[in-house]
């Protein structure tokens, strides 16, 4: 088994392979992982892993108050995810590449990162000045008929958008071009749904693509129908995340 090892970055959503990361970093651990990313040459991929949190909280208590009135201030890599952060964080990620950090004036950065790969969480170390993590890389395998299956879901996936934009009373990502690759598909949809995040964690973590495809056809179905009676669900962009607050 082949692993590697890179720096951990927790969030309250799933990053897929494809998908655009905005960061907004203010935590000191995260701005740490942010100085040693910038370290590396040009030439070389700034890579940090993301994970869907299981049971914690993306920012840690800085202070009385915050978030919560009642917390203490929690300090460390692992602040806000228990004496066991591996058990904290969903077992299936994605490696990030972060294209863009600029570092503004109060020390904080602006990240945009791409999700490139899957992977699995094997080991979590909070001995540094941020999580980092063993893990190992999950291929991508095409499954049964994830050709006719993406044809079928893109199908699905254009009546989904035209309810969702009628739903907001607005033009929904028009104009935009829809992949034919079925494994670069089911990762668009997965991103683009509106989903609770334990159903797009289920997306990602899915053995194969046809498995992924065969999923989402019902949850678009689904969701279409509900939209229809219920208009009132949020449009979302097709390639972008919502930035992260930490």
């Amino acid at each position: 088994m082949t692993t590697v090892r890179l720096p951990l970055f927790p969030l309250n959503s799933v990053l897929f392979p494809g998908l655009v990361l905005p960061l907004n970093v203010f935590e000191e651990r995260y701005r740490a992982m942010m100085r040693d990313l910038l370290k590396s040459p040009d030439e070389e991929q700034r890579q940090f892993a993301v994970v869907a949190i299981r049971d914690g909280s993306e920012v840690a208590p800085s202070a009385p108050g915050l978030p919560d009135p009642t917390t203490r201030p929690e300090q460390g890599p692992a602040a806000g995810f228990g004496d066991d952060p591996m058990r904290a964080f969903h077992a299936v990620g994605c490696v990030a590449d972060a294209a863009t950090i600029r570092e503004r004036e109060d020390g904080g950065f602006e990240v945009l990162a791409t999700g490139t790969t899957r992977m699995r969480l094997r080991s979590v170390d909070a001995s540094g000045a941020y999580l980092t993590a063993e893990l190992e890389p999950l291929p991508e395998e095409p499954g049964d008929e994830a050709g006719a299956l993406a044809e079928g879901v893109l199908r699905a996936f254009r009546s989904y958008q035209k309810r969702l934009a009628g739903a907001r009373e607005r033009s929904l990502s028009t104009g935009t071009e829809l992949p034919d690759d079925p494994s670069v598909v089911s990762y668009l949809v997965a991103a683009a749904a509106v989903l609770d995040t334990p159903t797009k964690q289920r997306l990602l973590e899915a053995a194969d693509t046809a498995s992924r495809l065969r999923d989402e056809l019902t949850l678009l179905r689904s969701e279409t129908a509900i939209i229809r009676n219920l208009p009132s669900l949020p449009a979302t962009d097709l390639t972008r995340g919502t930035t992260s607050l930490n």
